[in-house]
């Protein structure tokens, strides 16, 4: 589904779940606010992972999906429209799971990026059928989920195929 693309004005983010959902004004750009919404999560990530075990990264991302599900319902609430393009939380969690899951380096790093990217915008099935059906919170964040979970299957794959012709 197509996002609108006109974003809100910058006043809009004084509300918490304003700020959060539009990515802190990440999400503010007038066109391609999820490529925005993903270049974002990918310093955050490196600025955040560490100070996390791997149990509390886990729990972490779950806490910013189950937040995320109340900023994004009420930001799309506010904004008239479920999944507004200013709306780019779903792209940051859904990003740090795929950079938590990718193989150390800049370059895998750089392809997790491009795959979610690719996935995200072609949004395949089930992703699409929640994209198009689910027209609140959750389904804001898990289409991104889904999307995510298809780049990490594919970075892994990619990986598995050039240990195996090294």
């Amino acid at each position: 589904m197509i996002k609108t693309s006109t974003p809100p004005h910058f006043g809009f983010l004084l509300h918490p779940a304003h700020l959060l959902a539009c990515g802190f004004g990440s999400g503010l750009t007038p066109f391609a606010s999820g490529t925005f919404g993903t270049l974002a999560a990918w310093p955050l990530y490196l600025l955040i992972k560490p100070s996390f075990s791997e149990a509390g990264f886990a729990v972490f991302l779950l806490l910013a999906f189950v937040i995320g599900v109340a900023a994004c319902q009420r930001t799309g609430r506010d904004l008239g429209v479920p999944d507004h393009g200013a709306i780019v939380w779903d792209e940051i969690v859904a990003f740090w799971l795929v950079l938590w899951v990718t193989p150390e380096g800049w370059m895998w790093q750089l392809g997790a990026f491009f795959a979610f990217r690719l996935f995200d915008v072609f949004k395949p099935p089930p992703a699409r059928w929640v994209d198009l059906n689910m027209k609140h919170g959750f389904g804001v964040m898990l289409d991104d989920v889904i999307a995510a979970l298809f780049a990490a299957v594919s970075l892994a794959l990619c990986k598995l195929l050039l240990e195996r012709l090294a």
